[in-house]
């Protein structure tokens, strides 16, 4: 059996390629000219490719499709939808071609100690973290333990897990339930996820979104802050890969880096091992 297989993420059927595109481009705030003038086609072609007078060229969908930053596996539903095959395939996370996708991702866990990184999926499980991930959950009283493993989302939002350890959790709960529920529109897995947790009472309005967000962790030695930002893999070919992203907790200031890493070093100092799932 081959390790390899595409499973779209909702059905297609009865929806025309060129309403995909119309709807993917509405939702990104452009207008026909403006896509047009990315990808270099004439706005009247555009038009005919929305409207279903005139099909789109493989090399046209594929562009218009990553000038709009559609997930992968939404690209292979508008391929099927225009007639075309799937042009990305979605790997096991054991598969064996993901042993190098693996190693890339420990090393930078592994670059980033003692400041903390986790690995997070499509569903936003926590997939990997490094030792000073573990030990930022330890400081904060949550445990990272279990044979079901930690789903950050869940985390954050119900009552119980990291939310309630937060200086800042009305802010951190928004932001997370606002990113959570735009990636909802493509994966109905984390939209019944979302119906499941409890929806943050106070959500900002027209918040504008920030690559670097202030994590404030409250513990029994005092108020520890970090920045969050996102790495992903830059223009992978498989599903899986592009779902995966690695959220940074950088030390905002020197007495959080300090703790951070006395932390690190009484645990390397023990002997323990680095925590990988």
């Amino acid at each position: 059996m081959s390790h390899h297989s595409f499973h779209p993420t909702y059905s297609v059927a009865g929806t025309a390629a060129g309403e995909h595109l119309r709807r993917f481009r509405q939702q990104a705030g452009l207008s026909q000219l403006d896509l047009s003038l990315i990808v270099g086609v004439s706005q009247r072609h555009l038009s005919c490719v929305e409207t279903g007078r005139a099909k789109a060229s493989p090399g046209t969908l594929h562009a218009l499709l990553r000038a709009l930053d559609v997930p992968l596996d939404l690209c292979n539903a508008v391929f099927v939808a225009a007639g075309y095959a799937p042009r990305y395939v979605a790997s096991s996370l054991d598969a064996p071609a993901m042993e190098v996708v693996h190693d890339a991702i420990n090393h930078i866990l592994q670059a980033n100690n003692p400041a903390p990184a986790i690995v997070i999926s499509s569903n936003w499980d926590i997939t990997a973290a490094n030792a000073s991930a573990g030990l930022l959950f330890e400081m904060a009283g949550v445990s990272a333990d279990g044979e079901s493993g930690l789903n950050l989302l869940d985390t954050l939002l119900r009552p119980g897990g990291l939310g309630d350890s937060l200086v800042n959790v009305e802010e951190i709960r928004a932001i997370a339930w606002q990113r959570a529920a735009r990636e909802a529109t493509s994966n109905p897995d984390l939209a019944r996820l979302l119906q499941d947790v409890p929806k943050p009472t106070e959500m900002p309005v027209d918040a504008p979104p920030s690559p670097l967000i202030l994590t404030r962790v409250r513990t029994e030695n005092g108020e520890l802050r970090f920045l969050s930002t996102f790495t992903t893999f830059g223009m992978p070919l498989d599903i899986t890969v592009a779902s995966l992203r690695i959220e940074h907790l950088i030390p905002a200031d020197a007495p959080t880096w300090q703790r951070m890493k006395s932390a690190y070093d009484q645990r390397l100092a023990v002997g323990a091992k680095t925590p990988q799932r």
